[in-house]
């Protein structure tokens, strides 16, 4: 590779990071750490949730037919760790070990992107909703304090599949140019607290 190589931009990484920052504008948005779905308004809370709305576009874009899916989810994912990687700098974690932390976020997002994509695909809400359990309120169902967050898991996999839903009818011309809508979600806050 030569010396100009390492100024050429990845296939993508624009549209990549467009997608990417739209899904954590999404998750940043107030309804879910809110009283209705009570997702943990802390580091881990919104790192899990910002990984939700990542796994749900990757998914979108890595099962479409056009050739440069791949590449593009790809760009998703590499704008998501580059993020990480800046933030965790920011925050003032030593250089020595922000490989190591990032290499652990990368474990916990793709366990976590499975087990979504799963309960997704096999359209098994409780699968669903006991993944979110697990990964944002960090209990199992039926362990001690799961019932006390089963009914905002149950509205956070509702609104899930709502946006899976959303993402699916959008066409690829738009995910390529980085364009995505996301559902708003502040409905969903109040009906999880009837």
């Amino acid at each position: 590779m030569g010396l100009l190589g390492l100024f050429r931009r990845k296939p993508h990484e624009r549209a990549g990071f467009d997608l990417y920052t739209a899904a954590v504008t999404a998750a940043r948005a107030p309804w879910p750490y809110g009283p209705g779905v009570g997702v943990p308004d802390t580091l881990d809370g919104r790192f899990d949730l910002i990984g939700l709305f990542v796994s749900l576009v990757i998914r979108r874009v890595r099962t479409d037919a056009d050739p440069r899916a791949g590449a593009l989810a790809q760009a998703i994912f590499d704008a998501m760790f580059a993020d990480m990687d800046i933030t965790l700098r920011e925050m003032g974690v030593s250089d020595l070990t922000v490989g190591k932390r990032v290499k652990r976020m990368w474990e916990a997002f793709h366990g976590r992107a499975r087990a979504y994509e799963a309960a997704l695909d096999t359209e098994d809400g409780a699968a669903l909703q006991a993944a979110l359990l697990r990964n944002i309120w960090r209990v199992e169902p039926g362990e001690d304090g799961a019932a006390a967050h089963a009914a905002g898991a149950a509205a956070l996999a509702s609104h899930a599949r709502g946006v899976a839903a959303a993402l699916a009818s959008q066409g690829f011309a738009a995910l390529v140019a980085g364009r995505v809508a996301f559902p708003p979600g502040d409905a969903v806050a109040p009906a999880a607290a009837a």
